[in-house]
């Protein structure tokens, strides 16, 4: 049985040495030049715009108007908390 773990130990860590390579500190090798041929100005007034999505929409929303009040939320949040029809915790619904 020693032998065993001896040879496993061993392989795993000839296999590991193989895997571990020198490089430069800051990862150099994986850093790309970025230039880019438009200003911040424009990147920022075409953030602002919604653009249209596959489906014909826009992706946006918007705001509703409710007929509820915070008050009323509130309560109803409460009373289902109260009565066990909100999870808590971790567990959730089984």
């Amino acid at each position: 049985m020693k032998t065993t773990k001896l040879f496993a130990v061993a392989a795993l860590s000839a296999f590991a040495a193989f895997g571990a390579h020198a490089d430069e500190a800051d990862a150099s090798q994986f850093s790309a030049a970025i230039t880019s041929a438009r200003s911040a100005a424009e990147v920022k007034a075409e953030a602002l715009n919604p653009i249209k999505i596959s489906n014909g929409s826009t992706g946006f929303v918007g705001v509703t108007q409710s007929g509820l009040q915070r008050d009323a939320v509130r309560a109803q949040a409460i009373s289902a908390l109260r009565n066990g029809a909100i999870p808590q915790g971790e567990i959730g619904y089984m």
